[in-house]
């Protein structure tokens, strides 16, 4: 009597090659990950005793091996930590038999830092290294700016930043009191479609190093990083001041919501207390 299954084929789980031996009725399936890779090749990690750390004494994960710039071992939660997955069999699914016995494990799969040509997936693993490297990069990037744009907004015309929007809206569409020939709207979707074409782009880019710094010579015009070791340098001292402005504009954030004001204002606040002013002027003649 010829054996019957129920069970749907899926293209993520792979196809489903049918046992040899003919009297088992026992289906398999191979996961469509293909065959066992081995991790990435890297760079020769740095000796512990050599590489400095985000704090004196720490120990850094193996995972964080002194490879990546500004790597420090700072990861306490382990997000960075590469996972390993289990690849399993299908369960046996011949209704004949007394018992169908569970799918054995076939395999593992590790992951890897790849990136794919999907625009707005390009990363397969959503705790993966890298895509942490990008997304830290690109949040600090914004970080600098907003902490620049913060300072500046509050020294030119005495609003603080989070209300420079009010001021800017009252008699419509304004920067610095001057007007400006766009609705609020208008400007809405020039930026959406601006920043929405050029996001689409860099996701559209397989190489991981350019994905980081996008643009080549127009990202660099003036050609500062075109020597290997003053590049490496540059990379560095980028992502310790992008690490620094998304603490700083934390701070920002959390000074406006507790007592309203920029970080001008708070500042001025602070060297006109008297323990404020002790302690500045302990930390400056330092």
């Amino acid at each position: 009597m010829a054996t019957t299954t129920a069970a749907a084929t899926s293209f993520f789980f792979g196809t489903r090659i049918h046992d040899p031996k003919p009297s088992s009725g026992k289906f398999q399936a191979r996961f469509g990950f293909g065959p066992k890779k081995a991790p990435p090749k890297k760079a020769a990690p740095k000796p512990i005793e050599d590489r400095p750390v985000w704090f004196p004494g720490a120990q850094p994960p193996e995972w964080l091996d002194g490879t990546m710039v500004g790597d420090r071992g700072f990861d306490p939660f382990g997000f960075g930590k590469p996972a390993e997955y289990l690849q399993f069999d299908f369960d046996s699914l011949d209704q004949n038999l007394a018992k169908n016995l569970a799918g054995d494990v076939i395999g593992t799969r590790f992951e890897t830092s790849e990136v794919k040509p999907t625009p707005f997936q390009p990363y397969g693993e959503v705790f993966g290294l890298q895509r942490f490297r990008e997304c830290e990069l690109i949040h600090g990037r914004w970080a600098m700016l907003a902490t620049l744009g913060a300072i500046a907004v509050e020294s030119l015309t005495g609003v603080t930043w989070q209300d420079a929007g009010k001021v800017e809206l009252v008699e419509g569409s304004s920067y610095l009191g001057l007007p400006l020939p766009f609705s609020v709207t208008t400007l809405l979707w020039i930026e959406v479609l601006l920043v929405g074409y050029i996001e689409f782009q860099r996701n559209a880019e397989l190489d991981p190093e350019k994905r980081l710094y996008p643009g080549g010579k127009y990202f660099d015009p003036l050609g500062l990083a075109a020597d290997p070791e003053k590049k490496a340098d540059l990379q560095l001292a980028e992502i310790k001041h992008a690490r620094l402005a998304m603490v700083a504009f934390l701070g920002f954030a959390v000074q406006a919501a507790a007592t309203g004001k920029g970080p001008l204002n708070n500042g001025a606040a602070f060297l006109s207390d008297p323990i404020g002013n002790t302690i500045f002027t302990t930390f400056s003649s330092s």
